[in-house]
C-alpha cells in the first residue's frame, strides 16, 4: 500500500537523522585540541578550566553529553552556547535562517522559470542552432567557479555601472546580484537535466500515440511530455533546497549577507564548533526532509512506482 511506503520512508528518514546527529555531535570531539582552549588563554589556571568544562558539560561521558544535547534540541531548540561569544546558538541562527531562505527561495524560483522552458525548447529543437547554442553556453557556465561569477557581477554592475549595491540585505536591490550569481551558477545543470528527461519522455510510446492521433504539438508537449518530465524536475527542486543553502556560503560571504552560510563559514574560521554543529545538523535534516518529500511525490505522481507499491490498487 502507498501508506506503508510513506511510513517506511518516514522511518528511514528518522533513522538517517539519528545517524547524522551522532556524526555531527562527534565532530566536536574528533577535532584536534581542547574546546576550552578556544575560550580562554592557556595561562588560565587548571581550576578555572575545569569549572568551564563543568559549565558546558564537557566533563561528562560522551553518551551522556549526546543525550543531553539532542534532548535540548528536540524539546527546546537549544543547540548549546557559542564557545566564542557565549550566546545561545539558536539566537544566532533564528535571525539568519529567514534571510538564507529568502535568498535561496528566489534563486530556486527564478532558476526553474528559466531552466524548465529552455530545457523543453532544447529537447524539442534537438540538434538545431538553439539547442547547440544553449548547450555550449551551459557548459561554459558550468566551468566557471561560482565565486568568480559573483566577483564579475560586482565589478560590472556594482562598481562600474553602479546599478546595484555591493553588499547588504536591506532592500530588494541588495538581493539582485546574489540571486543572479546563484542562478547563473546552477541553471546550467537544471537545463541539461530537463532536456535529458524530456528527450526520454519523447521516446515513450504514449507520446508517439498522441502524435499518431493527430493531437496538436502544443497539447502533446504540455499534457504528455512536460507533465511526465516534471516528476524528475519536482524531485530536483526539493533536492536543490539544501544544496542552495549550503552553496550560499560563498555568495553570502562575498556579498556580506548575514545568512546561515555566512554564519557557518565565520564559525569554521573561528573554530566555534557549537555553531558549526548546529548549522551542519540543520542542513542535514533539511536534506533528509527534502529527500523524503521527493520520494513521496514520486510515489504519488509516477504510475509505475505507484503500481509497484500497491500492486495495481489506486
Amino acid at each position: 500500500m502507498l501508506k506503508d511506503y510513506i511510513i517506511k520512508r518516514l522511518l528511514n528518514g528518522v533513522l538517517l537523522v539519528f545517524t547524522v546527529s551522532i556524526l555531527v555531535f562527534s565532530m566536536l570531539h574528533l577535532m584536534p585540541g581542547d574546546p576550552i582552549d578556544l575560550m580562554v588563554d592557556r595561562k588560565v589556571p587548571v581550576e578555572r578550566r575545569e569549572a568551564l568544562k563543568a559549565e558546558f558539560g564537557l566533563d561528562r561521558p560522551l553518551p551522556e553529553q549526546y543525550i543531553t544535547w539532542i534532548r535540548k534540541i528536540v524539546t527546546k531548540l537549544d543547540f548549546g552556547i557559542s564557545l566564542r561569544n557565549r550566546q545561545p546558538v539558536w539566537e544566532l541562527m533564528k535571525m539568519r535562517i529567514p534571510i538564507s531562505l529568502k535568498l535561496c527561495g528566489w534563486t530556486l524560483l527564478i532558476e526553474m522559470l528559466i531552466a524548465i522552458p529552455l530545457g523543453l525548447l532544447c529537447a524539442y529543437k534537438k540538434d538545431t542552432f538553439v539547442d547547440r547554442f544553449t548547450v555550449n553556453t551551459t557548459l561554459l557556465l558550468t566551468a566557471i567557479p561560482g565565486f568568480w561569477i559573483s566577483v564579475l557581477l560586482i565589478l560590472i554592475f556594482g562598481v562600474k555601472l553602479r546599478w546595484f549595491p555591493l553588499s547588504g540585505y536591506e532592500t530588494a536591490k541588495h538581493f539582485v546580484l546574489p540571486i543572479a550569481s546563484g542562478v547563473i551558477g546552477s541553471v546550467a545543470g537544471t537545463i541539461r537535466l530537463t532536456k535529458t528527461e524530456v528527450l526520454d519522455v519523447f521516446n515513450e510510446k504514449y507520446v508517439l500515440t498522441a502524435y499518431a492521433k493527430g493531437l496538436p504539438k502544443r497539447s502533446v508537449l504540455i499534457k504528455h511530455v512536460l507533465r511526465n518530465a516534471l516528476i524528475l524536475i519536482t524531485v530536483l527542486v526539493f533536492m536543490s533546497i539544501p544544496w542552495l543553502i549550503s552553496g550560499a556560503v560563498i555568495t553570502e560571504r562575498i556579498f556580506a549577507i548575514p545568512g546561515m552560510g555566512s554564519l557557518m563559514i565565520n564559525s569554521i574560521i573561528l573554530q566555534d564548533y557549537a555553531v558549526v554543529q548546529a548549522c551542519v545538523l540543520v542542513i542535514s535534516i533539511l536534506t533528509v526532509i527534502c529527500n523524503i518529500i521527493s520520494d513521496i511525490i514520486i510515489g504519488l505522481l509516477d504510475p509505475r512506482i505507484r503500481v509497484s507499491i500497491t500492486g495495481g490498487d489506486r
